[in-house]
């Protein structure tokens, strides 16, 4: 169980004070994948990395009572200093896995070669999500957050990557950010609509599309 309990985010933008979220309340139950849904800039990146923990609220609490992970292909965490090898096995005291299994599986998953070894800061950017991408999955958890489904190299890797996630989203619960409705719907049986600082749940995935889509009609408030 997930419960945000009377949350405020906001930030200043352009000398503006911009609310993500005001005096939010919402319990989300375990047993059920949830579609995040919301504007573009709404705030539901901002939302799922306070979920996460790491981004916490100006006001209230949340509330973590699962094993959670961070956004799925997150990489901004590594420490640039290390090596993508350190990196794991760091993750995997944190999670308290087994370092030895965590660098097997990164080493086969990402296909970084001996890149592994090397320095994070040398990687580019497909490299470092496919490091993220290979760690996310050797850690299993209760819910798994994923900010847009993103996969990178060629046909096969990407085909392995969904694969990958495919079998961790039958064993676990999903918040999912997406602008795919295709894809919420695929993953998602509940929703969650983030508007003007306001968040509703659904229990039902195409109620909470169609709630989506009726605010995407209406004029954005000031």
């Amino acid at each position: 169980m997930i419960r945000l309990d009377h949350v405020t985010k906001s930030f200043m933008a352009d000398g503006v004070r911009k609310y993500v979220m005001r005096d939010a309340s919402l319990t989300l139950p375990r047993g059920r994948s949830v579609g995040l849904l919301g504007r573009n800039g709404s705030g539901k990146s901002t939302l799922l990395r306070m979920i996460a923990g790491a981004s916490e609220p100006d006001e209230g609490v949340i509330i973590r009572e699962s094993r959670i992970s961070w956004p799925l292909g997150f990489g901004g965490g590594f420490h640039a200093a290390l090596t993508g090898a350190q990196n794991a096995c760091f993750v995997a005291r944190i999670y308290g896995v087994d370092t030895d299994d965590m660098l097997e599986r990164v080493r086969e998953f990402a296909e970084l070669g001996p890149f592994l070894r090397m320095r994070v800061s040398t990687y580019s950017s497909g490299m470092r999500a496919r490091l993220a991408f290979a760690v996310s999955m050797a850690v299993d958890f209760d819910v798994y957050l994923v900010d847009e489904i993103t996969a990178v190299g060629d046909s096969a890797f990407k085909a392995k990557c969904a694969a990958a996630f495919k079998a961790k989203a039958e064993k676990a619960d999903i918040i999912m950010v997406s602008h795919a409705p295709s894809v919420i719907r695929q993953y998602c049986d509940a929703g969650v609509v983030l508007e003007n600082g306001r968040l509703d749940y659904y229990d039902n995935v195409e109620k909470a599309l169609a709630a989506h889509e009726a605010n995407m009609k209406r004029p954005v408030k000031a």
